[in-house]
C-alpha cells in the first residue's frame, strides 16, 4: 500500500508539471463555470446551451474515467515494480485521456464563436503565454462585420 502511495503521489507531481508545461490554452469548459466564460465571451442563447450540454458531456466522460481510474488502482497487482509500472503506465493512458476530451470539447465549444468571440480567446492566450487552439470560427447572420478588415 505504501508503494501504492508513493506511486499516485509521483504521477500526480508529474501530471502537475505537464499541466504547467504544456502550451495548449484551456477553454475550460466543464471546469471553469459555465457562466464565467458565457459573461467573458458574451455568449448567445445558442452557444449557451451548447456550452451547457458540453459541460455535461465532459463531466459524464470524466466521471467514466474516473470510475476505470479508480478500477485501475483497486484491481490492478502492485507486488513489484513491473506490476508498479504497468500500474503508472495504465494510469496515465487514462489522465491523457481526460486530457484528450478536455481539448475535444474545448474546440468544439469554440468552433461556434464568432470571429471577435475567437480574438478574445486569442488575446487572453496570449496575455497567458499559451498556444490557442486553432478553429475557424463561424460568421452568424447577427453579426456586425468589420469590413476595413
Amino acid at each position: 500500500m505504501e508503494k501504492f502511495k508513493y506511486l499516485i503521489i509521483t504521477a500526480s507531481i508529474l501530471f502537475f508539471v505537464k499541466v504547467n508545461a504544456q502550451a495548449d490554452c484551456v477553454l475550460g469548459v466543464g471546469v471553469t463555470n459555465d457562466s464565467v466564460i458565457s459573461d467573458i465571451f458574451q455568449l448567445n442563447e445558442m452557444q449557451n446551451e451548447k456550452l451547457i450540454s458540453f459541460s455535461a458531456e465532459l463531466k459524464y466522460r470524466n466521471d467514466v474515467l474516473s470510475n476505470e481510474l479508480q478500477n485501475v488502482a483497486e484491481r490492478h497487482p502492485q507486488s513489484n515494480v513491473t506490476e508498479l509500472r504497468q500500474l503508472a503506465d495504465k494510469y496515465k493512458a487514462v489522465m491523457d485521456s481526460m486530457n484528450s476530451v478536455q481539448s475535444l470539447i474545448d474546440k468544439r465549444m469554440l468552433a461556434l464563436f464568432n470571429p471577435k468571440q475567437y480574438e478574445l480567446y486569442r488575446t487572453l492566450c496570449k496575455e497567458a503565454n499559451r498556444s490557442p487552439y486553432l478553429v475557424m470560427p463561424i460568421i452568424y447572420a447577427d453579426s456586425i462585420v468589420d469590413e476595413n478588415r
